[in-house]
């Protein structure tokens, strides 16, 4: 009679079935995005192609970890690159709030090294126009670190059921975004329906700005900023113009209706039959 096999050689075997489907999960996951295997931007001068939810971007810049009050958030990601007007305005905008001494503005997501598919979280932020800023400010660089290390995500700005403004939702988060608004260079900003209804109910004067406030689901805890095709990028695609008036008529009131609020956003996942332009395959095989 044969003898057994020791314990830990049967364990080994028993883990190989799981061990041989992981590895098969973690090869469709890296080859539905290439783009996030590649960690250094491309050579060349830097060049803005598609749309930012199918595009890429060549010669991108490095957001760096900190600077005149700002702070980037969840570097692990390796999503801090993009086009270097996309990174003037982030820099523009921290050293704004520093000025105001409202704490430390926290960026999120801009784009991969090349642009591209992300294999989570985003079908946009593909073409190096893109950025999410945090709502939440950080009073000082140890409570950023400490915001850095904590994977949760920051605090939401409305109240789940009402979609109404919550306690932490004031004056730095309104300044925020009016900020960046007013920035020529900014195409269009994504929030909450429950923010863009507060800052229309708060807002009084000049409102011309209120116009690039597009709501959409989520973005209760952070807002995410475009800004328009640049100079030199001919083969960007710039969106269709926004709507005129401030937004905040019936367009607005849509997402408060029992067929908007009913609906959830898809899950984020990458979408393999997405075609990227061509001129993408160029930065992607750059070497």
């Amino acid at each position: 009679m044969p003898r057994a096999l020791p314990y830990p050689v049967r364990l080994l075997f028993a883990a190989i079935p799981a061990l041989c489907a992981w590895l098969l999960w973690a090869g469709q996951t890296t080859a539905a995005t290439p783009w996030a295997a590649v960690i250094n931007p491309s050579r060349g001068p830097a060049q803005v192609i598609g749309t930012p939810a199918n595009g890429c971007v060549g010669g991108a810049d490095t957001l760096p970890e900190s600077g005149p009050g700002y702070v980037s958030v969840r570097r692990a990601r390796h999503r801090f690159y993009g086009h270097p007007e996309l990174l003037r305005l982030l820099e523009q905008l921290g050293q704004t709030a520093a000025r105001r001494h409202f704490g430390l503005v926290m960026i999120g997501d801009l784009s991969q090294p090349r642009g591209g598919q992300m294999p989570s979280s985003h079908h946009s932020h593909q073409n190096g126009l893109d950025a999410d800023i945090w709502f939440t400010l950080a009073p000082t660089p140890e409570a950023a670190r400490r915001l850095m290390d904590d994977q949760r995500d920051p605090p939401s700005m409305v109240l789940p059921v009402s979609l109404a403004s919550s306690n932490a939702w004031g004056e730095p988060q309104r300044f925020l975004l009016e900020s960046v608004a007013r920035n020529p260079a900014v195409d269009r900003i994504f929030v909450n329906p429950g923010i863009k209804r507060a800052v229309c109910n708060e807002v009084t004067g000049d409102r011309t700005w209120l116009r690039k406030l597009r709501p959409w689901w989520g973005h209760d805890s952070h807002f995410h900023v475009r800004i328009r095709c640049p100079a030199g990028s001919p083969k960007c695609e710039p969106q269709a113009a926004l709507p005129a008036g401030d937004g905040c008529g019936p367009e607005l009131a849509w997402w408060f209706k029992p067929e908007a609020t009913g609906k959830t956003r898809k899950k984020d996942e990458p979408r393999p039959d997405v075609i990227a332009p061509a001129a993408c395959m160029a930065v992607l095989s750059d070497r």
